[in-house]
């Protein structure tokens, strides 16, 4: 799948969101969510190497707002509900 499917299917769920008015929020909004998963991928690279240096990472985002701990899936779960995301 191409990233502007991707993004369109994306999108297409958004719209079907409540709280989500428009595309200039949904963009926003994507962004972000992009930026949580792509920096969680280089904080796994620097965790790993700051373990090889014999160093601790800490990582500048809260943990409960780290991507791992709240979007991504495990044993084909989400970690989190969607419905548990909003408070």
């Amino acid at each position: 799948m191409n990233l502007s499917t991707t993004i369109k299917t994306i999108q297409d769920i958004m719209r079907k969101d409540d709280g989500v008015d428009g595309d200039a929020q949904r963009i926003g909004q994507l962004s972000w969510m992009l930026f949580l998963k792509i920096f969680d991928q280089c904080e796994d690279g620097w965790e790993d190497d700051a373990r090889d240096q014999g160093r601790t990472y800490r990582s500048a985002i809260p943990e409960d707002c780290r991507w791992r701990n709240w979007a991504a899936y495990k044993d084909g779960k989400p970690q989190i509900p969607a419905n548990e995301l909003i408070p």
